[in-house]
């Protein structure tokens, strides 16, 4: 066990949200993603900084308990990648998208942590998404929504933990420029259609959090850097978690991602405007049992931002325009 007077006193070092020019609407969405512990997917053509954003997330996360950097060191160590220079440093986990199943979930004899057990109390970020192979992605479906990875041998049985935060991101179509009459290839919009289609209905149900991430326009690119930094939006995540740690104590969750039956239902309730613009939202988007939950784990988080005790239809809505209809496939 690493002792705990020889871990670094000073404070672990992320890349800084304030680096990422325009896109506050997404920055917006990031900092709900890292107040509630929901997962997110960013559709964005290339160069609009999906993968600085996702780089900087996890400097907005609350900072490691001793207990999460003990298990985070752990699991580094299985794996021959501890460094102690990077003690409670939330890890951001980017594997290849040629990576196989076995190397993102983990497996092997003995069995062994892959990259989901060791972004485990940090960041899994997939890029170019709908590249990775369908049945590696499909293998990441059960430890999203248990947070463990069980891997079964003839002889024993092995269980890891997988506690992270999902990030992805894509291009929304193969050459990346749909609706860029200049740019875009000779079989838009059908070539967006089969590339999104890549990624199977139930995983990307599985998805709290989706949003366009527009091109960085000129304009934005020559202005001076944003006042408001990874700093001042992780105050307000981590201002967010102390709610949620009181509300949720003594019921064995954590954070409004997992919320689900009987604490859904106590803490997530909608008022009445909020409760009828969900029912409508949820015909007209044919939203599936489990997207209809999310939607209110949302909103709560949107409304823990907000300082409200309640959810209302303004949270409610909000969560609504970061949701995207799965492919019917």
């Amino acid at each position: 066990a690493l002792p705990i007077s020889q871990a670094p006193a000073e404070a672990p070092h992320y890349a800084d949200l304030a680096d990422v020019k325009g896109q506050a609407g997404v920055k917006r969405v990031l900092e709900i993603a890292a107040a509630g512990g929901h997962s997110l997917l960013m559709v964005g053509p290339p160069g609009s900084g999906k993968s600085m954003l996702a780089q900087r997330f996890a400097g907005l996360l609350p900072p490691m308990s001793i207990e999460e950097a003990l298990e985070a060191a752990a699991l580094a160590s299985l794996a021959g990648r501890f460094d102690l220079s990077r003690w409670a440093q939330r890890p951001t986990g980017q594997p290849h998208h040629s990576a196989s199943a076995v190397a993102l979930v983990g497996g092997g004899s003995p069995p062994r942590p892959g990259e989901i057990s060791l972004a485990h109390h940090g960041v899994l970020f997939l890029d170019e998404l709908p590249e990775f192979q369908r049945v590696v992605l499909d293998s990441l479906r059960q430890p999203l929504e248990t947070r463990e990875v069980s891997i079964a041998r003839a002889n024993s049985h092995v269980t890891f933990p997988a506690n992270v935060q999902l990030v992805a991101a894509m291009n929304p179509c193969r050459c990346g420029h749909l609706g860029d009459a200049a740019l875009a290839c000779s079989r838009a919009p059908r070539c967006a259609a089969d590339y999104q289609a890549k990624i199977s209905g139930p995983l990307l149900d599985r998805i709290d959090l989706h949003v366009e991430v527009q091109a960085v326009s000129a304009a934005d690119l020559v202005l001076p850097p944003p006042s408001e930094g990874s700093a001042e939006v992780a105050a307000r995540v981590e201002a967010a978690r102390h709610v949620q740690s009181a509300r949720l104590a003594g019921t064995g969750l954590r954070t409004n991602a997992d919320l689900d039956g009987d604490a859904l239902a106590a803490f997530a309730c909608p008022d009445a405007a909020g409760q009828k613009l969900l029912a409508q939202a949820a015909e007209a988007m044919r939203l599936s049992a489990r997207g209809y939950t999310r939607i209110l784990r949302v909103a709560r988080t949107i409304a823990d931002l907000a300082g409200s005790s309640d959810v209302g239809r303004i949270h409610i809505a909000e969560a609504l325009s970061y949701r995207r209809q799965a492919p019917r496939n």
